[in-house]
């Protein structure tokens, strides 16, 4: 991550650095969960998150460039879905599954995908199995796109069963009797915050949420999209494997929208987490909106400059 001049300064003079960023760029909204990362986590996860609020405007342009690309692809089909995501796909998988296994490859998933097997794989059983699901997943999820079935409870433990067949250890499945693609038998709390709803109170707390995405109808897609994502990790509702199905999730709730769908890198997980850190300690959705911006951007790059060249010589023919 590339120092600003801001961080710089952060750097060099701590807390008085934080307030002066504060002030000087309108972040008081952000006030206190900026303190509570200066004094729970360091300076380092301040500035990641400030860095993900910084440069807002710009992002939003790039943003709204992919976005306007990706609805230019109309993608209606599942046959569009495969050519629009044949790359993608892969790095989704890729990055989705690494960043909770770092037995994970990048060579591993493109041999899962493209060849239906890991030529002389030799790692955990377990990430085999993760590349695996992550394939019959994509396969799942393409005739709901585009049928546009909407998010509940059957889907959601569909794309859970599918994802992470065959995952569960001995723990979760013996002893505690957690099953994929059922919702979670007994408490499990994560993150720096401890969240995650009783095991009791998990149908009632996503049941909630999935009505209030159904009820809105605002054109602030991307908005509503790190809410439900944020609130799906908040809840937390089954045993393992939250995170690979929420940004599952999430991307399907982008797509049936008409919205490109992102990577979360797992190079840029610590930005990730904090973003959710956000939510979970002030409840402020900004610097996840942000940052599924920001990895929108970074995940489309090469096709937009694609399709840009491509409309230069469209446009030099003509002439």
């Amino acid at each position: 991550m590339a120092c600003s001049r801001y961080d710089v300064l952060f750097l060099a003079i701590g807390e008085t650095a934080l307030t002066e960023l504060i002030e000087q760029n309108s972040y008081s909204h952000y006030n206190g969960t900026l303190r509570q990362h200066f004094y729970r986590s360091g300076q380092t996860a301040a500035i990641i998150l400030l860095t993900t609020l910084a440069d807002k405007e710009t992002q939003m342009n790039a943003y709204q460039k992919t976005v306007k690309m990706w609805k230019g692809f109309n993608v209606r089909t599942e046959a569009d879905i495969d050519m629009r995501l044949e790359n993608f796909r892969v790095l989704f998988a890729y990055n989705s599954s690494k960043i909770e296994n770092p037995d994970v490859t990048l060579h591993d998933t493109r041999e899962i995908f493209e060849n239906g097997k890991a030529i002389g794989f030799t790692g955990a059983p377990r990430a085999l199995f993760e590349l695996q699901n992550q394939k019959l997943a994509y396969e799942l999820i393409k005739p709901k796109l585009v049928a546009k079935e909407r998010l509940s409870f059957e889907l959601i433990k569909e794309i859970h069963a599918a994802l992470t067949g065959g995952t569960y250890d001995e723990r979760r499945y013996v002893e505690k009797g957690e099953r994929p693609g059922t919702f979670k038998r007994h408490d499990y709390v994560t993150g720096r915050e401890e969240v995650g709803s009783a095991a009791e109170n998990v149908e009632q707390d996503l049941g909630e949420l999935l009505e209030e995405i159904a009820d809105y109808e605002g054109k602030d897609v991307t908005k509503i999209a790190a809410y439900f994502h944020a609130r799906f990790e908040y809840i937390h509702p089954f045993a393992d494997g939250n995170g690979r199905v929420g940004r599952t999730l999430l991307n399907y709730y982008l797509m049936r929208h008409g919205y490109p769908p992102t990577i979360i890198y797992d190079e840029d997980k610590a930005n990730y987490y904090m973003a959710l850190e956000a939510y979970d300690t002030d409840e402020e959705l900004e610097p996840l909106r942000l940052h599924i911006m920001r990895q929108t951007v970074k995940t489309w790059t090469k096709t937009l400059e694609r399709e840009e060249r491509r409309s230069d010589r469209s446009r030099e023919q003509h002439q």
